[in-house]
């Protein structure tokens, strides 16, 4: 995997904060498994007291706050915990889900080695909003929003609607072959047919937080190239 570089990476900056747009496969912190490549590492490469104000799933992408000092780690942390910062995320489910201001109040158990349940007795709350934002015949695209942040709360909830996050394999998720979709595909015999996406389709699209002096800032991150793909393929095939 090419490492890329932060400056590559970012979609806005001051001289408090920088959003980057984060690949997939890459972790924001450092993980107990071990590998040199996370988006901390990459950040204070940048600036030495580069902090991550929270965190993506490894395979996830899009916006992800990083503050170049103590200060401004500070006041997001603060927005974070008082629920200040808006996060609007875009998933492709499996099946058509018609989603209209659904609100999922469920809480989530943090199990540990990075499994999580509902539990009404001993889970966290949880909340999310979800819209459906369009339809094709065997999966829908849906919008996020997490008015909490447990750890892997989008995903969990969109399994209790019976609609997994395409590729998300440990929730239910199925992924999506080309094979599935597209009228009249064929492999060859020796061709083994690999996913669309390598990974579950979940893309952290948009940021709103405030800076010093209390102005509001909203930052969209753009697909990467597998997600467009997915997209793109779907509404060409999958209608």
């Amino acid at each position: 995997m090419k490492i890329p570089r932060l400056e590559d990476l970012i979609i806005f900056e001051n001289e408090d904060l920088i959003v980057v747009n984060k690949p997939p496969f890459i972790s924001s912190l450092h993980e107990r498994e071990g590998g040199d490549i996370n988006m901390l590492n990459l950040a204070k490469q940048y600036v030495a007291d580069a902090q991550v104000c929270h965190r993506l799933d490894k395979e996830t992408s899009g916006c992800l706050i990083i503050a170049k000092n103590p200060e401004a780690y500070r006041m997001l942390s603060m927005q974070f915990e008082h629920r200040k910062v808006k996060k609007v995320y875009h998933a492709v489910v499996n099946g058509t889900h018609v989603f209209n201001d659904l609100s999922i109040d469920l809480p989530i158990l943090n199990l540990g080695n990075k499994n999580v349940t509902i539990n009404k007795q001993e889970g966290k709350p949880a909340q999310t909003l979800f819209n459906s934002l369009k339809y094709f015949k065997h999966y829908t695209l849906v919008e996020c929003q997490p008015v909490t942040g447990r750890m892997h709360q989008i995903r969990v909830h969109l399994a209790t609607q019976r609609a997994a996050i395409a590729g998300d394999e440990m929730y239910g998720g199925k992924p999506v072959f080309l094979s599935q979709i597209k009228r009249n595909y064929r492999l060859s015999k020796d061709q083994e047919e690999l996913p669309i996406m390598k990974r579950f389709a979940l893309h952290a699209k948009e940021v709103t937080f405030r800076l010093r002096g209390d102005v509001e800032v909203t930052v969209e991150a753009p697909y990467p190239k597998d997600f467009a793909t997915l997209l793109k393929l779907l509404e060409k095939n999958d209608v």
